[in-house]
């Protein structure tokens, strides 16, 4: 079943321009995606992004840019819609004398405020699950990137096992998620844009991995969390987190790469 829910770009800047975002760099650290650096690592190798122009699409607080200019000697360009994490990605990357590797943008990623075919790289980290159109999206992706050039992206789907509607909702509401997309839907759209795909990826046993060491930290965490912020919002972020990692378990929920060239 195809779930949209009326998420807009607007309530995830404004989520992650409050409390949203610093829960979830406190469980994820400042890469804000499953498996931290070590995916970072994982996705750069796979692109070979050494002294290439990558553009970070939904960049947050900029630490996957940072690593790839300090690791990779990469000129990364970041694009995010939301200000609070803008602001605090140019801090950090100042504060560690990056600022001449590394650019931020204000931006949609539904209207990129890039030129055409000027990417050698184009990169997303499990971020592009907030987008409400993939269609549009990919399409942007795969403008601004040169020919030959590569789009590689990690990413929240649908499972192999069908989520009820119930479900659906706890998960998405709890996400602020518009939709999600499929394992096979993002290489649909990839080749429908022109490109040539050449690695598929479902990741669904280590997303559940992670989701339950979430968890474990999370619940570690809850006086912390309690005390710092509520008791409401520990529960909420317990209950969502919970669901997550039982639907993740049950294939249900998963996560996805993908490497594409465009021709």
């Amino acid at each position: 079943m195809n779930f949209k829910y009326d998420f807009t770009v607007k309530d995830v800047s404004d989520a992650y321009d409050g409390v949203v975002g610093v829960l979830w760099e406190v469980l994820m650290g400042e890469h804000i995606h499953v498996g931290g650096e070590k995916e970072t690592e994982r996705l750069a190798k796979k692109l070979q992004v050494n002294d290439k122009y990558v553009l970070d699409i939904c960049s947050a607080l900029g630490g996957p840019a940072r690593y790839l200019a300090k690791n990779f000697n990469a000129s990364v360009l970041g694009v995010d819609i939301t200000k609070t994490m803008l602001d605090k990605a140019n801090t950090r990357t100042i504060k560690e004398g990056l600022q001449d590797k590394i650019e931020y943008r204000r931006g949609n990623a539904l209207d990129l405020p890039v030129s055409s075919n000027s990417m050698d790289i184009v990169w997303g980290q499990d971020a592009w699950c907030y987008i409400t159109d993939k269609s549009r999206l990919i399409y942007e992706a795969v403008r601004v990137c040169k020919q030959k050039g590569k789009i590689g992206f990690t990413d929240w789907i649908l499972g192999s096992t069908p989520l009820e509607k119930e479900e659906a909702d706890t998960l998405f509401e709890f996400m602020i998620f518009p939709n999600l997309e499929t394992l096979e839907g993002y290489q649909i759209l990839l080749e429908e844009n022109n490109c040539k795909v050449i690695e598929v990826e479902d990741l669904q046993d280590d997303f559940a991995i992670h989701l339950k060491h979430y968890l474990e930290k999370l619940v570690g965490m809850k006086e912390v969390i309690t005390q710092e912020f509520s008791a409401e919002l520990y529960e909420i972020a317990e209950a969502g987190v919970k669901a997550w990692k039982k639907a993740a378990e049950e294939g249900k929920v998963s996560r996805g790469l993908w490497i594409a060239e465009k021709v």
